[in-house]
Parts: C-alpha cells; structure tokens; sequence
C-alpha cells in the first residue's frame, strides 16, 4: 500500500511542504497521541521517532536551508505507515484473531487505506476518515463511552480499597464499612440520598448498591460483601480499563454487519439473546463449556432444527467418559440406550456389545462409534439447533435442568446447552403451531426441520459491555482469554 501510494502521487510528499510539517500532518498526531479514547495505546506508534525528524526539519527550515532528501523521505514515509498501522487497528483490530486459541478467524479484512488517505489528504478529512474506520456497532460505542468514565475515575486517583475481614452485610460498623461506602460511590454504585448516611454504618442504601454492583459483576445478588464481591470491589479501576480495552479489541474483529436476526452468545456471561433489527426479543440463560474444554467464539448460519435428536458421541468424549463406564459397567450402553457400531465410516457395521472385550479396548485399538437413541436420559434433549462450523458446535435442549440456576455454567463439553429450547424453536419456526411442536416431539422420532431462512448465530467472549440500562457489566474471565489476549497485545501491534 505504501508503495501504491506513492506511485499515484507520483512520489511527491504527503504530508511536509516547503514551510515544513502540514496542518494535516500534526492534526493526525494528534489522533495517535489519543489512541486511547478508542482503546488503542499510543506507545504503539512511532511518535517519537516523528517527533525527532520533525523537529530536525524545523531546525533546517529554521537555519535557511532546505532539508535534505531523505530526511524529507523518512518523516513522509513514517507518517504515512503509521496512518496505515493504525487505520488498520482502528478497523480490525491489533493482532490476527486465529491466533487467538478458538477466537475468530472466519474473517479477513481488507481496506485501500492508500486509497481512504489519499481522498482524506485531497479532502482535508484526516480526522473524519479514521472515525469511520471504528467499529459501527452500538456495542462498541457504548464501550468507549464506558473507558471514557473509567478514566475520568482513574484521574481521580481511583477507588480506594475495601481491607480484607470478614463479610459485610446490612448492620455492620466500622471503618470498612466507610471504605465500602467510599469504593461504591466512586464507581457510582452508590447513590447519595436526601439525608446524610451514617458513613461507618451498613444502611439500606449501601445494601442496594452492594446489590447494584453484584449484578454488575455477575455475582450471587445477597447484599453480602462477601470473598468473590470483595475480590471484585478491590480489582483496581485500571484492570476495569484493561477489560474494556480487551473487549473493544474483540469488536474490531466482527464484520460491519451482523445481519438483521441472530442469535448473539456470551459465552462468558452465560446468556443467550435473539436480535430482530437491532432490538432484543428473547434472552435466556445457556450452559457453556468446562474451561479445558472451551466453547469457541466463531460465527455461522443456523439452517435446521432436530427434533428428539440421537447422540452420536464424539471419539474425544467416548474414550475418556464412555469407554470407562463401559469397562465398570457392562450393561450401561443397552441400559443408556446406546447403539454400537464397528468404524466411522459409511461400511460402519452395528455391533453387539455383549460380543465386545471391553476391558481390552484402549485408545490405541479403539473402533466404535456410539450413538444414543433419542429419549429422557439423552444429554441433547428434545432440540437441537444446527450451524455447520468447523468446531462441531451446536445449541441444544438438556435433561440437567438444574445447571441452570448455578452462577457459573460451564459444565459442558463445548456445546451449548439452553435453557428455553422449544420457545426459541418456536420462534425459529414461525409457520410451526406448539401443538404441532409437540405433536413431533411426542412420537419420539429423530426429524429435520429446516428454518425458513438462515439465521445467523455469533458465539462471543465478552466479560465487559454495557447493558440496556446503561450499567457497565463486567465477568470473570473463565476461559483466561483476557489474559492471553493481554499477553499479546504487549509484545506489540502485528503489522497489517
């Protein structure tokens, strides 16, 4: 692209004339040196270097002289690559998603950034141009509002920290009680009512705004300070930023337009939403993967529905769960409704199990495929909702109701259980009647139903956004993807 640029330029400079830097050239300094209102780090971007050939060419200028060639070269040169670097982060992001362990890589953004500075350059439009470069989405934008707070908090010195003792709850005295008071109102959790509060006593209001920041937090909402809110209340404002920064990154990484219906997953959250042009019309709780066995973040087209699907149980999950219950048990496959075949091919040959030395088969000279027959004790359910990927990731129903009601769901083996399958069936299948869902369903039968139309499905990591009620969320990161992300990110920007 440098090289595009300038030949249609006809390699004049860009951005230094005969009286030295141009207005535009130290008006898009500016927006580095401000790459953190979009969440980006300025110490990534050569503004020293600038800095230092740019004043080399004013201490020409200033002696009489003209600059010389390359050093005109160098400056131009510099700042024209670092407007592609960072038009590029502002666009797709910091780094390359596929190295990310399961994180997106279904898409690949390309840009004519020569081509966009060239019309901004022509157009005095530096600054408008990489505004339109930022993520589209509401999401985003509420997110940078969000850092914006969190920084005017940072500038303030912070939140203090709550000290460590044992839990707080509504009646409490003493100085951590007013240290707690003083940690929530510095995050606005706490809203300073008509009358002046007892600071050193756990009142009504303090009790609602531990509430407040509990469910902010994803925490069990009791109104208790107890070791999981504690450790949240003290996590400092600038590893709050740090979580904003990660997961404004992550929305660089999705495409512009995320279709009018889909089907949104937080994986870190918990939560599923549908979005009908751009408005939330369902949402229910969902199970995740247990974290050495990861639901991935990807994106794909839902085409069908099973009904009473069968389980045909992946190698991976068959020889480390399957196989040894197996070997406990010899009637636990006919017991679990379990069919056997020989092979996993089209040649798969039904097996009898009783004919089987189990206690023989290892890993090595495993060779069976199991299927479970729909019915109460398989692990699908009634529904499962399909979106070829290259994960072998679906949404299903599940007989463990309960799960669902725990604070932390990762309990499955990457897929993704949820709680409210025929509602979203329903809705899926509009022509469909409930009487006419039940009906399928009763007869027990393994069908396919396709969707009227492809419904897009995006299975996210997010453990930071903002709510529809303004409130910033935050989550444990359960899948320790901040923390690589982090890791990635300062050993530096990749290059476009």
């Amino acid at each position: 692209m440098l090289r595009r640029f300038y030949e249609d330029r006809g390699f004049k400079p860009a951005w230094i004339t005969p009286e030295g830097l141009s207005p535009q050239a130290n008006e898009f300094m500016k927006n580095v040196e401000n790459a953190s209102s979009e969440g980006l780090r300025p110490r990534d971007y050569p503004l020293d270097e600038i800095h230092s050939l740019a004043e080399s060419l004013e201490d020409s200028l200033r002696g009489g002289s003209p600059p010389g060639p390359a050093l005109v070269a160098d400056l131009d040169l510099m700042l024209t690559s670092t407007f592609m670097s960072f038009g590029y982060h502002l666009l797709a992001g910091r780094i390359y998603p596929e190295i990310m362990d399961g994180e997106w890589s279904d898409y690949v953004w390309e840009a004519e950034l020569d081509k966009l500075l060239a019309e901004a350059l022509a157009k005095d439009t530096i600054t408008e141009t990489l505004s339109s470069l930022v993520p589209p989405h509401k999401e985003y934008y509420d997110l940078r509002q969000a850092l914006w707070r969190y920084f005017e908090i940072e500038a303030k010195g912070g939140w203090p920290r709550v000290p460590y003792g044992p839990g707080l709850s509504k009646g409490h005295r003493g100085p951590r009680v007013r240290a707690l008071r003083e940690r929530l109102l510095a995050s606005a959790d706490y809203v300073e009512g008509f009358s002046e509060p007892e600071p050193e006593v756990f009142d009504e209001a303090l009790e609602q705004a531990v509430l407040r920041f509990q469910a902010r937090h994803g925490l069990v909402p009791d109104g208790v300070v107890g070791p999981r809110t504690l450790a949240a209340l003290n996590v400092p404002v600038g590893g709050r930023i740090e979580q904003i920064e990660l997961n404004m990154e992550r929305w660089r990484w999705l495409p512009e337009d995320l279709g009018n219906r889909y089907i949104f997953i937080n994986t870190a959250a918990f939560e599923l939403s549908v979005v009908e042009f751009r408005q939330k019309v369902m949402a229910m709780r969902i199970v995740v993967g247990k974290p050495y066995w990861h639901t991935p973040s990807f994106s794909a087209k839902m085409t069908y529905i099973v009904l009473n699907p069968a389980w045909n149980v992946p190698r991976s999950i068959a020889l480390e769960e399957i196989l040894p219950a197996v070997q406990k048990d010899p009637g636990y496959l006919k017991r679990k409704g379990f069919v056997v075949l020989q092979g996993w091919g089209k040649e798969a040959e039904p097996v009898d199990p009783a004919t089987v030395e189990w206690p023989e088969v290892d890993e090595e000279n495993f060779a069976f495929r199991f299927i479970q027959r729909p019915g109460q004790g398989n692990p699908l359910g009634r529904v499962k909702f399909m979106f070829p990927n290259r994960f072998n990731v679906y949404l299903h129903d599940t007989p463990s109701k309960n799960l669902f009601t725990q604070r932390v769901r990762t309990f499955s083996h990457g897929c993704i259980r949820i709680e409210k399958p025929l509602d979203l069936a329903l809705h899926l299948l509009p022509n469909m009647s409930p009487e006419d869902l039940s009906e399928l369903l009763e007869s027990g039968k393994e069908v396919e139903v396709p969707l009227p139309e492809p419904y897009a499905v995006h299975s996210l990591y997010w453990t930071a956004w903002v709510a529809a009620d303004g409130s910033v969320q935050f989550r444990e990161d359960i899948y320790g993807r901040d923390e690589i992300l982090l890791d990635i990110l300062n050993q530096g920007p990749m290059t476009p």
